[in-house]
């Protein structure tokens, strides 16, 4: 199993959401982030605040859990979905998971996510 992490545009997230359900991925976790990368904050032309100039960028964190056999659909999905060939399109993190156990029956594994 693969843990799937996209830090996405916030205005992307219904796309992305969709494009996972069409290949799918049947839940996920979001969360409101904020955070910069190489470009530590640009905006690329978006008018700023000159009273307030906070670097760090609001962004979507999307987190799935998915057999390894869909992982590479998942990632298609998210890619395809979160593109606006600007910068700070963000970025997708695959981490390995070793286990998953459903709290409320004790499934586990894939029969948990």
């Amino acid at each position: 199993m693969k843990k799937i992490e996209a830090i996405i545009k916030p205005f992307k997230l219904s796309l992305v959401k969709d494009a996972l359900h069409e290949v799918g991925v049947s839940g996920m976790t979001v969360l409101d982030v904020k955070g910069f990368g190489r470009q530590r904050g640009s905006k690329g032309g978006v008018e700023t605040s000159e009273t307030y100039d906070d670097e760090f960028l609001a962004k979507m964190k999307v987190e799935i859990i998915v057999d390894d056999e869909n992982e590479q659909k998942a990632i298609e999905a998210i890619k395809k979905a979160a593109y606006s060939g600007k910068i700070g399109d963000g970025k997708i993190f695959i981490s390995n998971i070793e286990q998953v156990i459903r709290i409320r029956t004790g499934e586990k594994d894939i029969d948990a996510v």
